[in-house]
């Protein structure tokens, strides 16, 4: 076994357990849950193979009673022909062969109070057709998606952020929380999907000057850090009651993120123009959305203040007091 394929083992079996540690943990919040004594949702595995090699375990939590749909997706898969929407950075690798491995999430709370959370971390290995050394990248990152925000957890959210970026370098946390404003920005709302995180592309040894194995560690980092932002939020939240006039604001908003993620989303076009597997790429749509024609909010009002105040990019952790929601 080469030094290539001793390095993907080694994150192969990282993501496989990873993904195992994010079920449990969030399946744990269900039967904890104190709405009516808790809830026995759990998710389901399908393991599926993909004809060009490779394949992946989907796992998809559904009608939960904190959860209302959570896709938790691991995959590895081998890629004849690379496409376009993969080698931005890299456009002599397009129609290369490449090895893909990943987990991804999406997770939509049935409670409007609590957010709508994605998590990414992955790896590309491809071999330019001119038989010259294999390129590789890291990606990933997390992001957070408030319906009722809550200051305190958009500052937890991205203080564990910056925290887990800290190691890596001084400029990193901002480096990739501004990739992340600018990368989940709905250009035709005017608006950022939520309230952010990281988000880090192409991450080797010449863009970063960190080896392989401190590019790896970070991607760790950024897989625990989502547990680590992501679980106090939903223990603080899950058990707030709310109205029906709040459930309507939550499928109203979801809206958005189906409209995200049809557009422009990369994620989702890689896995499309890659032959992917269309249920496992589609998992991150929400089982109910709703669109209104020209509905705005009533000014201070919470459905307001969202889009008034914690939709646009910010410094969360050295806000100015002047600028803070009432």
């Amino acid at each position: 076994m080469n030094n290539t394929a001793i390095q993907l083992e080694t994150v192969r079996q990282f993501l496989v357990d990873l993904q195992e540690r994010i079920c449990t943990a969030l399946q744990s919040q269900e039967q904890a849950c104190g709405i009516d004594g808790g809830s026995d949702a759990t998710f389901i595995s399908d393991v599926w193979t993909r004809e060009e090699g490779g394949g992946g375990i989907s796992r998809v939590l559904s009608d939960g009673k904190v959860i209302e749909k959570g896709g938790v997706m691991f995959s590895h898969i081998h890629i004849q022909h690379m496409p376009a929407s993969a080698t931005l950075r890299h456009p002599q690798l397009v129609g290369a062969t490449a090895e893909a491995m990943g987990v991804s999430l999406v997770i939509h709370p049935k409670n409007p109070h609590v957010p709508t959370s994605h998590a990414n971390v992955r790896l590309f290995v491809a071999t330019p057709n001119d038989g010259s050394e294999p390129i590789w990248w890291f990606g990933g990152g997390f992001d957070l998606t408030p319906i009722y925000p809550v200051l305190s957890d958009v500052v937890h959210w991205h203080t564990v952020a910056h925290d887990l970026c800290a190691p890596f370098g001084k400029d990193v946390y901002l480096k990739y929380k501004t990739w992340c404003d600018d990368y989940f920005y709905l250009k035709h709302r005017s608006e950022t999907r939520g309230v952010g995180g990281l988000f880090y592309d192409d991450v080797n040894t010449s863009s970063t000057g960190w080896d392989f194995d401190t590019c790896f560690k970070f991607m760790q980092a950024v897989g625990q850090g989502y547990l680590d932002g992501i679980l106090p939020i939903i223990e603080a939240r899950k058990n707030k009651p709310y109205t029906q006039h709040e459930r309507e604001f939550q499928l109203y908003r979801r809206g958005r993120y189906v409209e995200y993620n049809l557009v422009y989303d990369r994620g989702t076009l890689f896995g499309l123009q890659s032959n992917g597997r269309t249920e496992s790429i589609l998992v991150s749509m929400p089982p109910l959305a709703s669109w209104a024609y020209r509905y705005e909010p009533k000014v201070g009002t919470p459905e307001f203040e969202l889009t008034d105040f914690y939709l646009k990019p910010r410094d969360w952790l050295n806000l100015n007091p002047d600028t803070t929601c009432a």
